[in-house]
């Protein structure tokens, strides 16, 4: 098992979380390779821990796919698969398309204000080279988005699928050549939503996942070749 990654030590968080974040980290960044073994007793010397807390992580990033429990192997860290892609952004296609619906009828003007600055910042961000900060910035994007919708329930599911596909967004990221065309389709959603047109939100918000689904695919495919 590799342990070439890098140690972050918050002491504001509780130390299970400083490990789960840690290795969460490794494993989006791609310093834990899909496929690879996690040992608890060399994870736990690695990060100067006992091994109660990087059991407790392995549980959380099972739970969020991340990491699959094998039996009489142990835990290894999950495949990047099609088939899980699909299943995760058809998910988030639903639940996007019904919130976008839903921020056509409950967003006021701050709220779209808010919406023009995060595509803003998300559009700064991408000169930066930094995967992790670009990421973070879409997904802020999409978040005031949730949060137009005043819908605790649905932000809920959206916030729990969200961790579920970041490493699906993390590879759609990479590919630079696609940032104008998301600039282009963030422009299209915001202008859908300041303007109430239920129609083209739902539209715009598919084919922005589309092509996330596409393209990620793309990559996976070129890597079994």
């Amino acid at each position: 098992m590799s342990t070439d990654f890098e140690v972050t030590m918050d002491e504001y968080l509780p130390l299970r979380d400083v490990v789960f974040n840690t290795l969460r980290r490794a494993i989006l960044r791609g310093e834990l390779k899909p496929g690879e073994r996690l040992m608890e007793i060399q994870l736990a010397n690695k990060l100067g821990v006992s091994r109660t807390p990087i059991r407790e992580a392995i549980r959380k990033l099972e739970l969020e796919g991340l990491v699959l429990m094998i039996p009489r192997k142990g835990a290894e860290v999950a495949e990047i698969t099609e088939k899980n892609l699909r299943d995760v952004l058809e998910v988030r296609c639903a639940l996007e398309e019904l919130a976008v619906q839903l921020a056509c009828d409950r967003i006021d003007e701050e709220g779209v204000k808010e919406l023009r600055a995060a595509a803003d910042t998300f559009r700064k961000v991408l000169d930066r080279d930094d995967i992790t900060q670009i990421a973070q910035a879409d997904v802020a994007f999409h978040d005031v988005i949730f949060k137009a919708t005043d819908n605790k329930r649905l932000i809920q599911l959206l916030n729990n699928l969200r961790e579920q596909m970041y490493r699906y967004r993390i590879e759609y990221l990479k590919k630079k050549e696609c940032y104008p065309q998301i600039l282009h389709e963030h422009q299209e959603i915001i202008e859908s939503i300041a303007g109430r047109d239920k129609e083209r939100a739902t539209n715009v918000t598919g084919i922005h996942i589309k092509n996330q689904v596409d393209t990620v695919v793309g990559t996976l495919r070129d890597r079994e070749e």
